[in-house]
């Protein structure tokens, strides 16, 4: 089930924003539609992410605080304790593969965004 989490006008380009989502703190990314840029996404609109706020490395809720930016082709946010990327679209770490970030499917509808609960 779609669940909307805020309105997009709550969101800052770049800057992560954290909300609890089904009993689960969550770090939201927008990010404009220039980052896309030469890759194959087709429509090249923003997007909104949502990963865990939860570093699995540092052990800390703060990734809201990551810092967001490309790591070769892909969207990552860095940590913002010791700086391994996670990936913005899979959570996986480019620099330790066994930790990753919990992600949601995020979609943006009149200028709402909606995280689809893993509830049922």
């Amino acid at each position: 089930m779609w669940k909307k989490i805020c309105d997009i006008n709550q969101l800052s380009p770049y800057q992560g924003v954290g909300s609890v989502f089904d009993d689960h703190q969550v770090a939201l990314f927008l990010v404009p539609d220039e980052a896309f840029v030469g890759s194959s996404k087709p429509d090249k609109s923003p997007r909104v992410f949502a990963v865990g706020n939860w570093d699995p490395i540092a052990r800390a809720y703060v990734m809201s605080r990551g810092i967001v930016g490309n790591q070769g082709e892909k969207l990552c946010v860095a940590s913002p304790m010791y700086k391994q990327h996670f990936s913005l679209e899979t959570g996986a770490c480019l620099e330790m593969p066994e930790q990753s970030l919990r992600t949601w499917q995020v979609q943006i509808k009149n200028d709402e965004v909606w995280i689809l609960s893993k509830q049922s």
